[in-house]
């Protein structure tokens, strides 16, 4: 399997020096408006991998995966000033006992607490869950509610979701079957539950321990659908003849069962031709289908692509669209506007080889256009792994991991106006 793969990228993150040379074409989708909300300078962040999240009151919420004063990363919090500036608050800064490398991004519950993982720290140091509280003062007060020991689990990069009665559910990307004879030594990784006790502590368990025919390596987060069963990927394993021997991935789902365990099956097993290597979550439209971004694909670039159930309980997938020519490698999930519209991004490719942001459309004979908004071309902002997020009026937010080598930058925060 390919964990090294992962964890190698995730340590050289935070070093890396990413040279471009900016002496480019303009960036296509000029009639998009680009605008940098924050450019970390380390200290206060380094690397924003995930998506970020809005309040009530419009204030933008993330986590970087490096910077503060002890390199473990930093929860954020943005805040937008009258004249269109925005002013960030460091929330919280981990010190590696507490967690480390915060990949995920973050999620509320109803009393306004946030709550997300890091993929490594805690008491084993293979990563945590932890709760952010706010202060009257205006601080919040950080506790891990939860630090995996590798049999358990070992790397929760996903955000986490919620289920109507308060229970936490995500991924870890390892551990799990540490003796598994595909995931030798490390495990293929597990689909975890954390359920709230009257003391303030909280129950982890395992749902799923994944083997690799049935998945491996779910980096990205569930979702739910309205009966209670749990959607997810994983970026490796299945059809094991695949990808090296290693399995291009998997769609999967997991029902909940009387007896309080849950039955996996896989919805489609990726061959490369039709998507290889999914990074990121599923989402849902109106009816029931099921769309998703794969990093790799038979052109060796990434897919859109579409699962639709069929009456037997099956899945068809089909391909939206290939990064053939744009030259594109999607992390991040994807989100729908009002009209059915889809919105991602591309981590590098495109007119400038430093990322993009696009946009799918709809056509009546069922294909989809593929458009850009914009193309990144190190000014200062490289590679926005996470997807993005509706602010007002249709605005989008989003982060970048990196600058250009020139600026000194950190990565970045930014605002598109389609």
């Amino acid at each position: 399997m390919s964990c090294k793969k992962f964890l190698g990228a995730a340590s050289a993150a935070l070093t890396i020096v990413i040279a471009f040379t900016l002496v480019l074409a303009p960036a296509a989708g000029a009639a998009s408006k680009y605008k940098v909300l924050r450019a970390f300078n380390g200290s206060d962040g380094s690397t924003p991998y995930a998506g970020l999240i809005f309040d009530a009151a419009g204030n933008l919420y993330g986590t970087t995966v490096g910077g503060g004063v002890d390199i473990n990363g930093n929860v954020f919090k943005l805040t937008p000033n009258a004249d269109g500036s925005w002013a960030e608050n460091v929330l919280h800064t981990f010190n590696g006992s507490d967690g480390a490398e915060p990949f995920a991004g973050l999620v509320f519950d109803a009393a306004g607490n946030l709550y997300g993982t890091t993929g490594s720290g805690g008491a084993d140091n293979f990563g945590t869950v932890f709760k952010l509280t706010p202060n009257a003062d205006g601080r919040w007060t950080e506790s891990v509610l939860y630090s995996f020991n590798n049999r358990d689990g070992r790397g929760p990069y996903a955000e986490l979701i919620f289920d109507a009665a308060g229970n936490l559910y995500g991924t870890t990307a390892f551990g799990g079957n540490l003796t598994s004879s595909v995931c030798i030594g490390y495990g293929c990784g597990v689909v975890f539950k954390l359920t709230p006790n009257t003391d303030g502590s909280w129950t982890e368990r395992v749902l799923h321990t994944f083997n690799g025919s049935d998945g491996a390596e779910p980096i990205a987060g569930l979702i739910f659908d309205t009966a209670g069963n749990l959607y997810g990927m994983t970026d490796d394993g299945g059809d094991l003849s695949a990808c090296g021997g290693y399995g291009c991935g998997v769609v999967f789902k997991l029902t909940p069962n009387a007896d309080g365990r849950w039955t996996e099956s896989v919805l489609h097993s990726f061959n490369n031709r039709d998507g290889a290597n999914p990074y990121a979550g599923l989402i849902f439209d109106a009816v029931g289908n099921l769309y998703g971004t794969t990093q790799g694909g038979a052109y060796g670039n990434g897919t859109v692509f579409k699962l639709t159930p069929k009456t037997d309980g099956s899945w068809t997938e089909s391909v939206l669209h290939s990064f053939s020519i744009d030259l594109g490698v999607p992390l991040a999930a994807l989100i729908f506007d009002g009209a059915g519209n889809l919105y991602g991004t591309a981590s590098s490719g495109g007119p400038a080889d430093g990322g993009a942001a696009f946009k799918l459309s709809p056509n009546q004979d069922g294909s989809w256009a593929y458009s850009l908004l914009h193309v990144f071309q190190g000014d200062p902002a490289l590679a926005p792994y996470s997807g993005l997020v509706f602010g007002s009026a249709g605005t989008l937010y989003g982060s970048t991991a990196y600058c250009s080598s020139s600026s000194g930058c950190a990565g970045v925060i930014y605002q598109i106006t389609p």
